[in-house]
C-alpha cells in the first residue's frame, strides 16, 4: 500500500475537484493507488446519482450559444437542487462543457452525449464526480440543437436563468448589425413574445382573444356595436404585446422592433427576416416563435 501523503491527496483533489475528506477516504479504499481512487470517486458519484434520481431539481442554469458562423445554436437547462450549487463555479463549468460539446459534436441522443470524451473523461464521468462533490442531483432537463442556412444570435441574461436564440434569414450579416441581432435575442428573453408577427398567430387564438374582449365590453354595459369596436382595439394591444415585430423595442420604446429592422435594412441591402425564436426560462417549458 502506497503512503497516503498530503501531496497525494492534493493531487487527487486537483484531478477530481472532490473535497479533502472524500479524497482521503478514496485513497484509503484504493490503498494509495491514484487511478483507482479516481475511479472510486466516479463510482461513488454514480451511486449517489442513482440514489437521488427521484429528488426534485428545480434550480440550475440555462445557457445558449452559437458557433462562430452563426449556423448552429444550442440552448440547454441543467438542474440541481439548490441555488447554492447552481452558483458553484464547477457546476457552471460543467454546464458550459455540455453546451460546447453539443455545439461541436453531432450527438444523436443524450446517452451519446454522456459518452463523449472531454479532457480524458466522459461527460458522464464528470457528472458523477460533480454529484459526488456537491451531494446533489444534477440533471440535464432539456436541450435544443439548432441549425440554419440563415443566422442565429443568442443571449443569456445575467444569472443564467433566462436565455434566448433568434433565427434570421440573413446568411452572413455584416458585423455592424450583429449587436442588433443580439438585441433581438435579448428582446425575446425580456419581453417574452409568443409569435414573430401577427401573421403567425393562429386564427383560433385570435378568435378566442377577440371573443374574450367582446364579452368584457358587453359586461361593462356596451352595445354590441361598441363592444365589437372595443374588442378589435384591444386585439391590437394583444398583437403589440405578444408579437415580436410589433413590440416596443427594448432600447427605444418609441420604435417597434419592425421599425428598427427596417432602419437597418440599408446596411444589409435586403429586408431582415425574423424566422423563429426560442426561449428558455429556468423551470418553465420552452417558448418558440411560430
Amino acid at each position: 500500500m502506497a503512503a497516503i501523503t498530503p501531496q497525494l491527496i492534493k493531487e487527487l483533489r486537483e484531478k477530481t475537484g472532490a473535497g479533502f475528506t472524500d479524497c482521503k477516504h478514496a485513497l484509503e479504499a484504493a490503498q494509495g493507488d491514484l487511478q483507482a481512487a479516481i475511479e472510486y470517486l466516479r463510482q461513488r458519484g454514480a451511486v449517489l446519482a442513482a440514489k437521488r434520481a427521484d429528488r426534485i431539481a428545480r434550480e440550475g442554469v440555462v445557457l445558449a450559444a452559437t458557433d462562430e458562423q452563426g449556423k448552429r445554436a444550442v440552448l440547454l437547462e441543467l438542474n440541481c437542487e439548490t441555488d447554492f450549487v447552481a452558483r458553484n463555479q464547477e457546476f457552471v463549468e460543467f454546464a458550459t462543457a455540455l453546451l460546447n460539446a453539443l455545439l461541436e459534436h453531432d450527438v444523436p441522443s443524450e446517452e451519446a452525449l454522456w459518452a463523449l470524451d472531454v479532457g480524458g473523461k466522459t461527460l458522464g464521468n464528470w457528472r458523477d464526480e460533480l454529484v459526488a462533490k456537491v451531494g446533489e442531483k444534477v440533471q440535464l432537463r432539456r436541450y435544443h440543437v439548432l441549425s440554419t442556412d440563415g443566422f442565429f444570435a443568442a443571449y443569456v441574461h445575467a444569472g443564467s436563468r433566462l436565455a434566448a436564440v433568434v433565427e434570421v434569414g440573413l446568411a452572413q450579416p455584416p458585423e455592424a448589425i450583429r449587436p442588433l441581432l443580439r438585441d433581438l435575442a435579448m428582446q425575446v428573453a425580456a419581453m417574452q413574445p409568443d409569435y414573430v408577427s401577427r401573421t403567425h398567430v393562429p386564427e383560433d387564438v385570435y378568435a378566442h382573444e377577440l371573443e374574450l374582449y367582446r364579452q368584457q365590453a358587453l359586461a361593462e354595459g356596451k352595445t354590441a356595436e361598441v363592444a365589437e369596436r372595443i374588442a378589435r382595439g384591444r386585439a391590437e394591444k394583444f398583437f403589440q404585446e405578444r408579437c415580436l415585430l410589433e413590440q416596443a423595442y427594448i432600447r427605444d420604446p418609441h420604435r417597434t422592433v419592425a421599425d428598427v429592422l427596417a432602419e437597418a435594412q440599408p446596411t444589409v441591402g435586403v429586408p431582415i427576416e425574423v424566422r423563429r425564436f426560442w426561449r428558455y426560462f429556468l423551470g418553465e417549458t420552452e417558448h418558440g416563435g411560430r
